[in-house]
């Protein structure tokens, strides 16, 4: 469950299957408190507006949705004795749109096209930074999901690549070490080829910084990373020099990014 800040109202968002569904009841406590918001919920869903507006949403979303049930609740809407909560409205209709939670974290959430109308109840500057906040929250999940699968490429190849080293590079009678030392070495022949210096030099110029040279890479610099690996892992099964295999893989890193830096402008131009 994420949250985010609505005009200072902690508003938590709930992600169900693919859908994210953003809590009624947190906006209507920012309004006027966590004993009203049940009420205010309630007051919203029975005006014939709303009503008509639920009713079109699962329409459009739902192909289970009881569209008799749904005309009787209009038909009632703007009597005063006519009441519905959100229960009644998901269990009578097979409404999909809102789901009620019990517990603790619990409460009214609704799909977003529900919960932006039911913004505009609170207010209409409400309802803006509603959907500034959720678009803010949206980028900042495709942000991880991109961090998330780079970070994951680079660690499939990092066993394809160290596991060369291994099997050709590590004599038995190395020590814990040497080992690692020369493990380190082939990792920032791949950075000098890429980046232009090591790791250590990296972090002496860039002592401000937290964690390493690859975490700063762009994606188009680890995908080709990420095929340098692969490279580096068959030239040194073939038995090909440090020296030797710094220079091709410097050829590789300046051709591969020039083709993704091309394919990434297109994207962009269309």
């Amino acid at each position: 469950m994420a949250k985010m800040i609505v005009d200072k109202t902690p508003v938590s968002v709930l992600k169900i299957g693919n859908e994210d569904f953003i809590s009624l009841t947190d906006m209507a406590s920012g309004k006027d408190g966590q004993n009203r918001s049940a009420d205010i919920i309630k007051n919203w869903i029975r005006t014939r507006y709303t009503l008509e507006f639920l009713g079109t949403w699962e329409m459009l979303n739902n192909p289970d949705f009881k569209v008799v049930e749904f005309d009787h609740f209009k038909k009632q809407a703007g009597l005063p004795s006519f009441t519905l909560s959100a229960s009644e409205w998901i269990e009578k209709t097979n409404a999909i749109g809102m789901v009620v939670k019990k517990g603790k974290y619990g409460g009214t959430f609704a799909a977003k096209d529900i919960a932006f109308e039911f913004g505009s109840a609170i207010s209409v500057l409400f309802k803006l930074y509603l959907i500034r906040e959720f678009q803010r929250l949206k980028e900042d999940e495709q942000r991880q999901l991109g961090w998330s699968a780079k970070r994951e490429l680079a660690k499939i190849n990092y066993h394809i690549h160290t596991d060369a080293i291994k099997k050709n590079l590590i004599p038995p009678q190395l020590n814990a070490r040497q080992k690692s030392a020369v493990y380190a070495s082939e990792a920032d022949i791949l950075n000098v080829a890429m980046f232009g210096m090591t790791a250590a030099e990296w972090k002496f110029v860039n002592k401000d910084k937290k964690g390493n040279i690859r975490d700063y890479a762009t994606m188009n610099q680890l995908i080709c990373l990420a095929n340098m690996e692969n490279l580096n892992s068959v030239l040194i099964t073939h038995g090909v020099s440090q020296e030797d295999r710094l220079i091709e893989l410097n050829q590789v890193a300046r051709q591969q990014m020039s083709v993704l830096e091309q394919v990434q402008s297109r994207v962009l131009l269309k």
